[in-house]
């Protein structure tokens, strides 16, 4: 406690030296208890800016509270404008590495096209040249582009990419799925001939080498030599091979752009890891792509803006176009640096339709891809739940979402539903059911308020657990419109617990519409992704509630069946119902089997067996 209050002090102190500091631009260099820098930033307002680390902790998200209670001391740099500020930022940054800065690796090493010899050469990527006989195309910068450009070769000459060896294999097992797709000539099965297949290699080095546009007008060449000589097998081989190279340039024309050079960069977020993704054309072609995988980042822009700065910084080449897919921080400023660096202007900005927005979208896919993949989700899940919290204004991807609904039948049998979802996913084992307690008759709104108040009364109770109750979403839905949102808004303010609200609301065919917030609703049918989730979800509440109403309905009709009985109060017709499960095995049940469950007395237990016999039974002796 002592220490927790020294901490304080000290933060407070802090404060009171940021606000001793000018309002001009600089830079600001954070250090710890070592002397080490742990944080470097700029400011356009030194003051403004460095106080703000040093004030309330709720205006922070995690990663700047962790870097503050880190700060021993801190010391600022002036300089005679923002763009100086910014300039000299990116240098300081790169000389120290801080470890809350954003760091990126630069692996852009040098890549390889290995051409093993003998008498089956194989054709591979290589990470650097081995002095192992074989030959190397290359170098090349871009690993996924040397990696494409193997694989396509590998495609059209229909050359194989397994481990098997020839001619050691050939014979041995059945040929894979890719001789069956016409994207391999199985040399494993003897399906085509050394010297045929010594000829596809050359042919494959020299696409690789010169390209499809050289490699068309050879090939072109050589088939119609075969034809003049009757050789009409070799042609229809050639021709084939001309065919798949067209094939895979249509292809490519899918990302062709009408704008010849550009980057594109796109963030997906994730609970615990974020991934940025980089798309790089040239000559109006996706030439590579980048990816970069990350823990927390802090605020979307402000983390946009400072990969921006560390990605250029470790880049010779900067296009003349840098396309993002949400707005980064000092977006003007950052225009103005690239520019200088790369000595033309150079635009930074977020397309909003046309081509350019589509290629955007398929760059933030790829990044949520890439993220999925790497915490073991699909793709799919974590761009939904991406252009949710865009869709939402959240700052993150919300990974625990609970959504609430209300069941009634004209407001008897009143109950609740809640169900979750984490990461995309429904969590069953996180459902929960209530039974309304202090509303009578149909009052969805009261009933919404004292579901939601017992939730979170069940938080504070068992947040020390940090699961089930104790576990706060990041996001909670209520099936209903603005109206459920008003009515319990209050409670949650009242709670002091920051979660976002909001409500599913359906058409009259009962299909989700729109997520309605205070002060209206949001569309959100042309969001294809957070659609399908939110109406996922809507859908999942809603028969959980309803299943749960009606198992309630069923139970109470069952339980006022029984208290028809006399001496068969509500307390032990309940008792009976627990005990045999079902009103037929209460029926089927002899004597000596309902005096035997529990809370039932011999007098009672014969009056539900005569109701169900309609006999009397004999006294014993």
């Amino acid at each position: 406690m002592e220490e927790q209050e020294q901490r304080l002090e000290h933060i407070r102190e802090l404060r009171k030296k940021a606000m001793r500091l000018p309002l001009h631009p600089g830079v600001y260099i954070m250090h710890d208890k070592t002397g080490k820098i742990i944080y470097i930033g700029k400011a356009k307002a030194l003051k403004n800016r460095v106080s703000q680390y040093f004030g309330s902790e709720k205006n922070h998200d995690e990663k700047v509270r962790r870097m503050v209670s880190n700060v021993e001391y801190f010391e600022y740099i002036l300089t005679d404008s923002e763009f100086e500020a910014l300039v000299l930022e990116c240098s300081l940054i790169k000389q120290h590495t801080p470890k809350y800065n954003i760091l990126l690796k630069d692996d852009k090493g040098y890549h390889y096209i290995k051409v093993t010899r003998g008498p089956w050469p194989r054709i591979s990527q290589a990470k650097q040249m081995l002095d192992d006989g074989a030959d190397y195309i290359g170098p090349f910068v871009s690993s996924w582009a040397t990696k494409e450009s193997v694989d396509e070769a590998l495609k059209i000459f229909r050359l194989p990419s397994c481990s098997r060896r020839f001619p050691q294999d050939i014979g041995k097992g059945r040929p894979c799925l890719n001789y069956y797709i016409k994207q391999c000539s199985a040399p494993c099965q003897g399906k085509i001939s050394q010297e045929d297949y010594n000829e596809a290699v050359k042919e494959a080095i020299d696409f690789l080498r010169g390209g499809s546009a050289e490699c068309v007008r050879s090939l072109t060449k050589k088939m119609e030599e075969a034809a003049e000589n009757l050789e009409f097998e070799r042609a229809a081989r050639i021709r084939d091979r001309l065919a798949a190279i067209k094939r895979m340039s249509d292809r490519q024309k899918v990302v062709a752009l009408k704008v010849p050079e550009q980057d594109i960069i796109a963030l997906a977020q994730g609970p615990e890891r974020n991934c940025f993704e980089v798309f790089r054309f040239m000559n109006g072609r996706l030439c590579d792509r980048e990816t970069y995988l990350m823990g927390e980042i802090g605020e979307p822009e402000a983390a946009r803006s400072e990969f921006i700065e560390r990605y250029y910084s470790m880049r010779d080449r900067v296009p003349p176009r840098v396309s993002l897919d949400a707005p980064a921080a000092d977006m003007d400023l950052l225009s103005e640096w690239l520019s200088q660096k790369a000595g033309r202007k150079v635009t930074v900005y977020v397309p909003q339709k046309g081509e350019q927005a589509q290629l955007v979208e398929m760059c933030r896919n790829n990044a949520a891809e890439q993220l999925a993949q790497s915490v073991g989700r699909t793709g799919r899940e974590a761009s939904a739940l991406d252009e949710l919290a865009r869709l939402l204004g959240m700052a993150h991807p919300p990974a625990y979402i609970e959504a609430y609904d209300i069941s009634n039948l004209a407001g008897g049998d009143n109950v609740a539903g809640m169900v979750v979802f984490e990461n995309g996913r429904p969590l069953k084992s996180a459902y929960r059911k209530f039974k309304i307690k202090t509303v009578v008759g149909q009052d969805d709104y009261g009933s919404m308020r004292e579901v939601i108040g017992r939730r979170l009364q069940e938080y504070f109770d068992q947040k020390d657990s940090g699961e089930g109750f104790g576990r706060l979403p990041d996001l909670i839905l209520l099936d209903g419109g603005k109206g459920h949102v008003s009515a319990v808004r209050p409670i949650l303010e009242a709670s002091g617990l920051d979660i976002a609200l909001f409500g599913m609301v359906k058409d009259d065919k009962h299909r989700t519409r729109a997520i309605a917030e205070d002060g209206g609703e949001i569309a959100i049918n042309s969001n294809r992704k957070a659609f399908t989730l939110v109406s996922s979800i809507q859908e999942e509440v809603h028969r959980f509630a309803i299943g749960y109403h009606r198992q309630t309905r069923k139970k109470n009709t069952l339980t006022s069946t029984l208290t028809e009985i006399e001496g068969i109060g509500e307390t032990r017709a309940r008792a009976l119902l627990r005990h045999f499960r079902t009103l037929t095995a209460i029926r089927e049940a002899d004597l000596a089997e309902l005096e035997a469950a529990p809370g039932m007395t011999k007098p009672a237990a014969r009056k539900v067996y005569v109701h169900f016999h309609g006999e009397e039974v004999p006294q014993k002796p």
